[in-house]
């Protein structure tokens, strides 16, 4: 089991950390909350990029104190699920939420949403909501290499640790960032006023479907 090269365990953690961040619940609810609130660019790639620090700064955190303490990798694993099954409910009460939110805001549409303080404060609240939600939401495939990658001592936690963070984040970003250049090009003239709410929606049901296909 622990009988790799260095070469092969940093391959491997690209690898899984691409895999891994290819799950529509790491890019898909920037690219939804951002179309339904107009973000800049440089704000998408801001809030996933936090966004990314909080998910995976947390199993980091979790794994190296499971190593410190001498965890069982199994319970170790069994703590990320249970993680990753609380996240996703929080994932799907943020999209309901928001949806009901975007029916109201719908039916008495501001003239001057950027200047509507309330807006505004939705909008911050919107941004540290999803952040929180990440930081629930853990990077299971993480932890086996953390044990994995004793065998190089400091050396293999800390090329685990940065090659799995730069690639999840580096997936974070770019998939949200070309689902939103190109859901830009789209013209929702029609169904503008829901935005919020189709946004809500789709995230809820990103959650139900990851969930329930267990990916």
């Amino acid at each position: 089991m622990y009988d790799v090269s260095f070469l092969t365990l940093m391959i491997s953690t690209a690898s899984i950390a691409f895999l891994h961040a290819l799950a529509p619940d790491h890019w898909l609810p920037f690219i939804m909350i951002g179309r339904a609130q107009k973000w800049s660019i440089k704000k998408l790639i801001f809030v996933a990029f936090i966004a990314g620090i909080g998910h995976v700064g947390s199993s980091v955190l979790l794994g190296l104190l499971g190593l410190f303490i001498g965890m069982e990798l199994s319970k170790l694993e069994g703590l990320e699920a249970l993680r990753g099954e609380v996240g996703l409910w929080l994932l799907i009460g943020f999209g309901v939420a928001y949806a009901i939110w975007g029916l109201k805001h719908a039916r008495h549409p501001h003239k001057h949403e950027i200047v509507d303080e309330k807006i505004l404060n939705k909008k911050v609240v919107t941004v540290w909501t999803l952040f929180a939600i990440f930081v629930l939401g853990p990077c299971e495939p993480l932890i086996p290499l953390f044990f994995i990658s004793l065998k190089f001592k400091l050396a293999g936690i800390l090329t685990v640790v940065i090659v799995f963070s730069v690639v999840t984040w580096l997936m974070m970003i770019g998939q949200a960032l070309i689902g939103y250049l190109g859901i830009r090009l789209i013209n929702f003239e029609r169904l503008e006023r829901y935005s919020h709410t189709i946004a809500g929606v789709v995230i809820a049901l990103t959650g139900i479907f990851i969930l329930i296909s267990g990916i």
